[in-house]
């Protein structure tokens, strides 16, 4: 049976809505905060780690950056190349899966972003695409990750909730599993002409579980936050950030 994350068709059916117009206008504003954050160095070599179709690879590679974006779909990074050429952008973009993706000692900052992270039953394969991520920074290099974190979700969980986007309507029901270690998503697509349906799965961290994880593959200097402009990861957190240096 094949995961959700590896069927091109969601990511067909379901990847305008999560990359639509808003949020690839604030992708400009996360690479500031990303900036800043880690205190990048100006040409510095840059891993972004499921790019997706390259909102923050693109935005890096017109401050001068030298970047690198990988992801599993080819539809993604179709639409990721067809920008840089549009720009004139040198986008360097690889198709692979997280669990397999490494260059040795290639990258000084390594970017994985948007909730790109948790996907597979198997905890070990969460802690193997860590792994690959410290292996694939130099020493001294910058680890940044960013997803919704255990605790902000316990504070705005919604079981049930719809959406309409351009005549196509997404409803989406929730459900907590494994003692608050796993979220299950049904995700349904409908239009005029097709109905989609998908169970969106992964694996809730909290902050002190995805600081002990990180620390455990070797990272130092690990940090958590409650968003990427680094506000403390507390009651009012939105997001769960961590940054760690190898």
């Amino acid at each position: 049976m094949t995961d959700w994350f590896e069927s091109d068709d969601f990511w067909t059916g379901f990847g305008g809505t999560m990359f639509d117009a808003a949020a690839w206008e604030d992708a400009a504003e996360q690479v500031d905060r990303v900036e800043a954050l880690l205190e990048i160095e100006p040409g510095s070599r840059v891993l972004d780690l499921c790019c997706g179709p390259g909102r923050h690879a693109l935005e890096l590679s017109r401050r001068g950056y030298d970047v690198l974006g990988v992801d599993r779909t080819e539809r993604f990074l179709d639409e990721a190349r067809r920008r840089a050429d549009d720009e004139g952008l040198d986008l360097d973009l690889a198709q692979s899966d997280m669990r397999e993706f490494v260059e040795t000692e290639a990258f000084d900052v390594a970017l994985n972003l948007f909730t790109s992270f948790g996907y597979f039953r198997d905890p070990a394969d969460d802690r193997r695409v860590v792994q690959n991520l410290h292996d694939s920074l130099r020493v001294g290099g910058k680890l940044l990750m960013d997803m919704g974190g255990k605790e902000v979700i316990a504070r705005i969980f919604e079981h049930k909730q719809w959406r309409e986007r351009d005549g196509d309507f997404y409803l989406y029901e929730r459900t907590i599993t494994d003692d608050w270690g796993w979220i299950e998503n049904r995700w349904i697509r409908i239009d005029i002409d097709d109905r989609q349906e998908f169970i969106v799965g992964h694996r809730l961290y909290s902050g002190v579980e995805l600081k002990t994880l990180v620390a455990d593959v070797g990272f130092t200097n690990v940090n958590v936050y409650g968003s990427l402009d680094g506000r403390p990861y507390d009651t009012e957190a939105t997001r769960l950030v961590l940054s760690a240096e190898k």
